[in-house]
């Protein structure tokens, strides 16, 4: 799995967020929370493209806890903030590069996959991990825990 090289500008979503960790895992209720609220987000940029972020605290990834707590979002990405839902709250993601990785598979490998993202790509690639938001992009062709699902992951890096 080779990543193509991106740099993005500032983003600006809208979603739900919860504070959680790998241990105590509560994307299923996150998700379920803000799927049936979706459709309230107004000025979307693309209402296909969901966001699935985490925001990891400085060096998160260097002493690796499972029960370290991070913060997750269920998003969508709008062109401005005039309205915002009751219920949901805003996120900039910072503008920067990323290594964007094309998955094809369930969910359920998630572990395998970053894994070699973190163990083999990352070491190997010249890039150092950068202390931005991590996110997924489930457009169109994500279909949740289906082996032919489609998604984008995005690596902050520097």
């Amino acid at each position: 799995m080779t990543p193509t090289i991106q740099t993005i500008s500032a983003k600006t979503l809208i979603g739900k967020h919860i504070t959680m960790s790998f241990a105590d895992n509560k994307t299923f209720a996150l998700w379920s929370s803000f799927m049936p609220e979706r459709k309230f987000i107004n000025n979307t940029v693309d209402s296909t493209h969901m966001y699935s972020l985490q925001v990891y605290g400085k060096d998160f990834y260097t002493n690796f806890d499972p029960k370290r707590e991070f913060v997750k979002w269920a998003a969508l990405e709008v062109e401005n903030i005039d309205i915002i839902p009751e219920g949901m709250d805003t996120f900039t993601i910072p503008a920067g590069q990323y290594a964007v990785f094309h998955y094809i598979g369930s969910h359920n490998n998630g572990h395998d996959v970053f894994s070699y993202i973190f163990g083999e790509w990352l070491p190997a690639s010249g890039y150092a991990l950068d202390d931005r938001p991590h996110f997924e992009i489930l457009g169109p062709k994500y279909k949740n825990g289906d082996p032919d699902s489609e998604e984008e992951i995005w690596i902050p890096i520097k």
